[in-house]
């Protein structure tokens, strides 16, 4: 049973963020729908290469959490509640808007930057109030908040294929950013912070000046320079690189494999599901066996499926189609258990680290150090694919330098989080669980 610190207003403050994960970050995670559809569109994409199209993808989840600092001051400063609903605005805005894009860069300002700022306005906020509801079971509860992008992703992708083969693109979009809309203003009437965090911030305010002259929230530099921190910001930025490549790409890699693209979309549906479920176990065992032990369980998992699975139905070593076929089902099950636990185990991992004290600031900090790396790493794999929908070297063999990239990105990711690890246990000593 989850312990909270407060009343009723907690298992409450759970399902709307849950609501917001599910809406704004399953639509993003469910791209990969979007981006095989374009990538076979005439119009706007003609001719576009897949990094060009994953690039609309790409800038949603890169101003989710690049906008983090942003987010989180004016969480602090008008309320959670404003914050969201002015994110759902920004939402529903932007899918509407892409619906009339006749332009590749139309798609990127709306489906891309105005999506991904509504996204930012309405998560941040979700995962930032959460942690302070919740004590010994903070892993869990935020389990629960993170499945909501596993979850929304297994329902958005079949919605999505089944909009766009019946009604096209544009009307998926519009239909999909009006839902977006209504359930994200909902939760926007319920998420508040908790009465200690609010207490401690506003003894903060009271006692020192919170934020920049660009609103964007004061950091202690002591706690940012600190080794522990470094390590940890070194570990979220290298994840974010490779993270959203095999996700963004699951369908356009089952299509190499000549599956059909409601499979593709299927595959994409698998994945987010069983995220969904992973955070939420794991999240349980992370409160149970160590949140920091969990978390390089996992990236590490996430690192050998990709060069152990992956890699080998990408080479000429698997010649049997279907083999090829089972290797990669097995691979997009593997990952999906196990990559998205890093993201549900970022904030009680940082809350740990940093205290209630520091975590809003040094949250929003390390969600902008993510959203950068989602910039740079997500197009660089994603530009190493070779042969695109015209091309003679459409199979699987053109995936392999972007999968060996992303394997890579994950393994250094799970060397810093050791890293981790190892600094906590010289600044606090040495627990087994941690």
């Amino acid at each position: 049973m989850l312990q909270v610190t407060g009343s009723r207003h907690a298992i409450l403050t759970l399902l709307a963020a849950t609501s917001c994960t599910f809406t704004g970050c399953g639509l993003n995670f469910a791209f990969g729908v979007f981006q095989d559809a374009y990538e076979t569109e005439g119009g706007p994409f003609l001719n576009a290469s897949p990094a060009k199209i994953d690039l609309i993808g790409t800038l949603g989840v890169y101003l989710m959490t690049l906008g983090a600092p942003w987010a989180t001051s004016w969480t602090s400063r008008y309320g959670p509640a404003v914050v969201t609903a002015t994110g759902s605005i920004l939402f529903g805005l932007g899918m509407a808007l892409a619906s009339f894009g006749t332009q590749l860069w139309h798609f990127h300002l709306t489906q891309g930057l105005l999506l991904g700022l509504g996204t930012c306005l309405s998560y941040i906020p979700a995962v930032t109030v959460t942690p302070g509801w919740y004590d010994k079971r903070r892993a869990l509860a935020m389990g629960i908040v993170l499945s909501g992008t596993g979850i929304g992703g297994l329902v958005w992708a079949p919605i999505t294929r089944t909009l766009i083969s019946t009604l096209g693109f544009r009307n998926a979009l519009r239909i999909e950013g009006g839902i977006g809309f209504i359930l994200i203003a909902a939760s926007a009437t319920v998420l508040r912070w908790d009465p200690e965090t609010l207490s401690l911030r506003n003894t903060a305010t009271t006692n020192a000046t919170n934020t920049t002259r660009f609103g964007i929230p004061m950091i202690s530099w002591r706690v940012v320079k600190s080794r522990v921190v470094v390590a940890k910001s070194a570990a979220a930025t290298l994840q974010s690189m490779a993270y959203y490549m095999p996700i963004y790409f699951i369908s356009s890699y089952a299509r190499r494999l000549r599956m059909t693209p409601q499979t593709g979309a299927n595959l994409i549906a698998i994945n987010n599901g069983l995220s969904a479920l992973g955070k939420v176990v794991l999240g349980w065992a992370a409160d149970r066996y160590g949140r920091l032990n969990v978390l390089w369980a996992c990236t590490t998992m996430s690192a050998l499926s990709v060069f152990c699975i992956w890699a080998p139905a990408s080479t000429d070593a698997v010649s049997n189609e279907l083999t090829k076929r089972v290797l990669f089902v097995t691979y997009v099950i593997l990952y999906g258990i196990t990559s998205g636990t890093y993201v549900s185990l970022l904030p009680p991992v940082l809350f740990d680290l940093v205290g209630p004290q520091y975590f809003s600031s040094v949250n929003g900090a390390l969600y902008f150090l993510r959203g950068i790396g989602t910039l740079v790493g997500t197009p660089s794999t994603g530009a190493l694919i070779q042969g695109g929908r015209r091309s003679s070297v459409a199979s699987p063999e053109g995936f392999l330098h972007a999968i060996i990239m992303t394997g890579v990105l994950l393994a250094a990711s799970a060397a810093c989080v050791a890293w981790v690890r190892v600094e906590k246990s010289r600044r606090d000593g040495w627990k087994w669980k941690a």
